[in-house]
């Protein structure tokens, strides 16, 4: 299994950066996030510009969402 290094926040872009400080609220393990997509920021701003509308807004709650994207890793035996 490969293993990425953390890239310190103080080396995020600003985007990255407002990302991972939101996301320490939260508990440590969803700041890594962030930092570990700081080896690839302009791929990773774009994911996120995508992702966060998609899973936030909509008919169905991000709640939900989460909940079947979830199941759907359990039903595939995909750990996430």
């Amino acid at each position: 299994m490969a293993r990425l290094s953390i890239v310190e926040r103080t080396q995020l872009t600003p985007t990255l950066a407002k990302y991972a400080e939101r996301a320490a609220a939260g508990g440590r393990e969803q700041a890594l996030l962030f930092q570990i997509a700081g080896h690839r920021p302009e791929m990773f701003e774009t994911y996120f510009r995508f992702y966060f509308p998609a899973h936030t807004t909509g008919a169905v709650s991000g709640t939900l969402k989460e909940l079947v994207r979830l199941r759907i890793a359990q039903l595939n035996d995909c750990f996430t």
